[in-house]
């Protein structure tokens, strides 16, 4: 019978054919040399706030105390704030508020950055770690240290004026209202500095700068990464007189707060 060597010849192949592969195997495509890469995990957080409304009322009420003064209609415009024009807000959004009191002016302003890493070998939180190292550097924070270079001078000083030097005019605060001058220790204390404790860094930077004949206007900048979001709060006083000087510490104060109030908030 002719066909029998055929039969016998056809499943010999089709044993063999089984024998020599397995479609089920999940590493049947895994060659040797080339192993599967796995992509670096997302950040938390796939949205951002609503920035405009990501600030208290009684926490605007305190930073702008101008604003109490105002007729009822403008007192809403001014809490409301102005949103930050940005052209994609998935991934960065801001707010501006400002009010003008007799004593002085504050200006205050937050900014959310989400952090996204195209590259599949690099998380979200990496980027976003090496995003926030350059603003660090750029406030002139020595890596691991407590201090900073000075980042600022004031127009017609006689020298540089360090950004965080608590400086204030002899017996005056911003406000107008008397205060001791600052001790060693306690200037030491309000120097531009990193921070614990606030998201998974952070650091404070302190600026004091005089344009022209106005007076000087003192900038506090508290900026902090959780996951792959930054926030940046900045909040400026300039007094009325030009002879006084905002004061560092309870600007200082006022800024952490609210960046631990936002940190709180991310978290929830």
């Amino acid at each position: 019978m002719a066909y029998v060597p055929g039969v016998a010849l056809l499943a010999a192949l089709v044993a063999g054919c089984s024998a020599g592969s397995d479609a089920d195997d999940p590493a049947a495509d895994s060659k040797p040399g080339s192993p599967m890469v796995t992509a670096a995990p997302p950040g938390k957080y796939r949205t951002l706030p609503e920035s405009c409304r990501a600030v208290p009322r009684s926490t605007l009420k305190d930073l702008l105390p101008g604003a109490t003064e105002l007729p009822e209609r403008q007192q809403e415009k001014v809490y409301e704030g102005t949103a930050t024009v940005t052209y994609d807000t998935d991934r960065k959004v801001g707010c501006r508020w400002s009010s003008t009191a007799p004593d002085a002016s504050r200006n205050l302003s937050i900014d959310f950055e989400r952090v996204v890493s195209y590259d599949t070998s690099v998380s979200d939180d990496d980027r976003a770690d090496e995003v926030y190292a350059k603003k660090e550097d750029a406030a002139g924070l020595a890596p691991g240290g407590t201090g900073a270079t000075p980042s600022s001078t004031v127009a017609g000083s006689p020298g540089p004026t360090p950004s965080g030097s608590p400086s204030g005019s002899p017996g005056k605060t911003g406000s107008g209202s008397p205060s001791a001058s600052p001790s060693a220790d306690t200037a030491e204390e309000l120097r531009p500095r990193l921070l614990e404790g606030l998201g998974d860094a952070a650091y404070l930077d302190d600026t004091l700068t005089r344009a022209g004949s106005t007076a000087q206007h003192r900038t506090v900048s508290v900026v902090f990464r959780t996951s792959n979001v930054i926030v940046t709060v900045q909040y400026t006083e300039q007094p009325a007189r030009v002879t006084e000087v905002p004061d560092s510490q309870e600007l200082q104060e006022k800024a952490q707060a609210l960046a631990r109030k936002l940190a709180e908030t991310l978290s929830e």
